[in-house]
């Protein structure tokens, strides 16, 4: 479902789209707007603007998103070109990247992060076209940046 302003159009970012509790979604979901998930998605979730995960709300894929609140569950990697926050309701299982990351107490993060660069996808491109982080053979984190 997508809420839109009367005088937004189909490209426009100011759409706000809903999966609502006791929904399963199985495959990839690709909004230029905002996106809030109550319900269970399987599968790459890509946003161009703010992603919203509810404290009931679960996510098995790869999350790219301009920014992300999550309240809920994810179980996959994380990559957020501004602003990552991490309820304290929250779960993620796998690696983030994020220029700006808020974990609240209470919250279970397991893997690595990497914070500081413009690590999202924009609607529209590839993650393979984004500028990554070099890691060293160690597991640690350089600050060099590859292009790809």
């Amino acid at each position: 479902m997508a809420l839109k302003t009367k005088n937004s159009s189909a490209g426009d970012s100011s759409q706000l789209n809903f999966i609502g509790g006791g929904t399963s979604v199985e495959g990839n979901l690709e909004t230029n707007g905002s996106l809030r998930i109550d319900g269970r998605v399987k599968g790459m979730v890509r946003s161009g603007d703010t992603l919203t995960i509810g404290a009931s709300g679960e996510v098995e894929g790869e999350i790219f998103a301009k920014n992300a609140i999550v309240g809920g569950t994810i179980r996959g990697n994380v990559s957020v070109k501004e602003k990552l926050i991490l309820e304290a309701t929250s779960k993620l299982i796998g690696n983030l990247k994020a220029n700006k990351l808020i974990i609240d107490e209470g919250a279970a993060f397991n893997g690595k992060s990497q914070m500081g660069g413009n690590f999202g996808s924009p609607a529209g491109k590839k993650p393979e076209e984004q500028k990554r982080a070099v890691t060293s053979p160690e597991g640690g984190n350089s600050a060099a940046a590859a292009k790809p």
